[in-house]
């Protein structure tokens, strides 16, 4: 499986929220769609700016813990050195949860042949 920290904003330079999820596609429509209240809700924080993917659920809860506790300017550094437009990158997700799908029965089917 493949585990996801992403980076939502409100808008360039606006209110930023960071979250962990294993389904980065249906995670960012929640937030898109004010699935759940809180914080996301409240500041409207729904365009996916940033995210980054691990294979090991403990390295993505620790990535995810390490840039809550960064502090903005370093988020916002992170954010514009990988997309210096501020562009929603949940636009993509559709050829990536393909790719991953595809990718995740490969690795499923190799690791039960052993």
């Amino acid at each position: 499986m493949i585990y996801f920290v992403y980076i939502l904003a409100s808008k360039k330079n606006g209110t930023l929220y960071v979250g962990f999820t294993g389904s980065i596609s249906k995670r960012v429509n929640e937030h898109k769609n004010n699935k759940y209240g809180g914080f996301s809700k409240k500041y409207d924080v729904k365009s996916l700016v940033y995210y980054q993917e691990f294979l090991v659920v403990e390295d993505a809860l620790k990535r995810e813990r390490q840039l809550k506790k960064w502090n903005r300017s370093w988020k916002i550094e992170l954010i514009e050195k990988n997309n210096p437009d501020w562009k929603d990158l949940s636009l993509d997700l559709r050829n990536m949860t393909s790719q991953h799908e595809i990718l995740s029965v490969f690795f499923n089917k190799s690791n039960t042949n052993d």
